[in-house]
């Protein structure tokens, strides 16, 4: 979505010239060249001393081009995007929404897409002037110990800057996905899996260290072809990775630093507790009997 002081503008703007009359990406841009109060000519008086400064004509705007896109003309180029945000004071990102281009949307659709390899996981904010749905109050007697619904402890949502909550541990973390082939630690950690990784915590602790499994460390690892998600045990200069006795799956083993690298220490997992999909090796194939 467009930033707080772009919506702002952009709704002042085009309420002007457009009325109630839906206006296309070319006419919006007229309206936004209109209400600054600059010609054609001197858009393109300007794209050329970008042009120039960038050492490339891409990001210069012809008079007649500029007309021709007012008109519902082409879509533009990345470069002359990037001279249209510097001369029209709008963000790149908000300039690509009004070609319907929403990049919020980038993350949905990688969650949508699910790639069959252990890969991390890139939290992005585009529009960090923009705001987000968020608990801001909760109920006087909500317990953190106890179990209940989200709806049940928010006692008021509301409108929080984005900037605001890039300062929570959501923006210090990095974050992966287990890929749906692997099941090294499945079940504590199945196929499908996003992880929550401090990458402050690199050093694979003694045995002694822990006592149970739950209380293990997990770790996130850079490995030859890929990564992956898995107890791990360093002797000397081999890392061992190890799976879960329930996996199926069997040790790897890794010359630490060489072939293998930590990426850091698991802290919190996001599952699905309902299976949608059977494994690989469950499924037998079978040959169609003759009728």
């Amino acid at each position: 979505m467009p930033s707080l002081t772009t919506s702002v503008l952009l709704g002042v703007v085009l309420k002007k010239y457009a009325g109630d009359v839906q206006l296309h990406a070319g006419e919006r841009l007229k309206a936004i060249r209109k209400d600054l109060g600059i010609s054609t000519r001197e858009v393109q008086k300007y794209s050329r001393q970008i042009a120039k400064a960038e050492g490339s004509a891409k990001f210069y705007i012809s008079n007649a081009w500029l007309s021709q896109i007012e008109a519902a003309g082409p879509v533009p180029s990345v470069q002359k995007l990037f001279s249209f945000s510097v001369i029209y004071r709008i963000s790149f990102v908000d300039l690509l929404y009004l070609f319907g281009i929403d990049l919020e949307r980038i993350g949905l659709h990688q969650l949508e897409i699910r790639l069959p390899r252990t890969h991390p996981a890139k939290l992005q904010i585009y529009d960090e002037d923009g705001t987000a749905t968020f608990p801001v109050r909760f109920h006087d007697g909500f317990k953190v110990e106890k179990t209940t619904l989200l709806s049940r402890m928010v006692k008021i949502w509301g409108e929080v800057p984005i900037s605001v909550i890039q300062h929570l541990d959501i923006r210090h973390s990095e974050y992966g996905f287990v890929g749906l082939r692997d099941h090294t630690m499945d079940p504590l950690v199945p196929p499908g899996s996003f992880v929550q990784i401090d990458n402050q915590v690199r050093e694979v602790l003694p045995s002694s260290s822990w006592r149970t499994e739950l209380d293990r460390p997990i770790y996130f690892v850079k490995i030859p072809g890929g990564y992956a998600c898995s107890w791990c045990e360093l002797k000397r200069n081999q890392l061992t990775l190890v799976p879960h006795p329930l996996s199926g799956s069997r040790l790897r083993h890794f010359t630490y630093a060489q072939d293998a690298e930590i990426i850091g220490r698991v802290t919190g997992i996001a599952m699905r507790i309902v299976r949608t999909e059977k494994r690989a090796s469950d499924l037998s194939v079978r040959s169609p009997k003759p009728s």
